[in-house]
C-alpha cells in the first residue's frame, strides 16, 4: 500500500527488492560515470585496496533509487487498480550519510529495504516529512549501502 504521512510508522521496515551485480555492468557503468580503474580493470583491481573488481559506490546507489521507484510504482498500481486513493507524490530535500561501508562484487545480489526514522508535520499543510533509511545488503548479510534521506509526503486529512 502506498501510505499517506498518517499511516507511516516509525521503525517499520520494508523490504523493496534485490538486483544482481554482473561483471559486464559493472565495468560498463564504471566506464561511463566512475572510471576509476578498481571499477573497469580486473589488474588494476587487484592491486588496489579492494583487492578485486567492485561496482561503483554510486552504482550500487542508482540501482537502489531505480529499485525504489520501482516498488513504489508497483504499489501506486496495485491502489489504482483496487479503486483505492493514492496520495501525491511528494520530493526529496535531499539525503544524508551515505555509505559504502563493503564493496559490491560481480555475482552480488543486493537486497535494498526501508525503515522509517522519523516523521514530523512541515509548514505546508498538504505534505508532512518522513525520514528514511534505506539499505542495501548482500547475500552474506554485508551491508554494501546505507543512506538517510527525506521526503515530503502528502497527508490525508488536509
Amino acid at each position: 500500500m502506498i501510505k499517506f504521512f498518517e499511516d507511516y510508522v516509525i521503525g517499520e521496515e520494508t523490504t523493496l527488492g534485490a538486483h544482481a551485480f554482473t561483471r559486464e555492468e559493472i565495468i560498463a557503468y564504471a566506464r561511463e560515470f566512475d572510471p576509476q580503474p578498481f571499477h573497469f580493470d580486473e589488474e588494476a583491481a587487484k592491486a588496489s585496496i579492494f583487492g578485486g573488481l567492485c561496482a561503483s559506490g554510486w552504482h550500487t546507489g542508482c540501482v537502489g533509487m531505480r529499485i525504489i521507484v520501482e516498488s513504489r510504482d508497483r504499489l501506486r498500481a496495485r491502489q489504482i487498480e483496487a479503486g483505492g486513493r493514492v496520495p501525491l507524490l511528494g520530493v526529496s530535500p535531499g539525503f544524508t550519510n551515505m555509505r559504502w561501508p563493503n564493496p559490491t562484487r560481480p555475482g552480488d545480489t543486493i537486497t535494498y529495504s526501508s525503515r522509517v526514522l522519523s516523521k514530523r508535520e512541515t509548514k505546508r499543510q498538504q505534505w508532512g516529512l518522513v525520514g528514511i533509511r534505506t539499505r542495501g545488503v548482500n547475500q552474506n548479510g554485508l551491508e554494501v549501502l546505507s543512506m538517510d534521506s527525506l521526503v515530503f509526503i502528502e497527508r490525508r486529512d488536509v
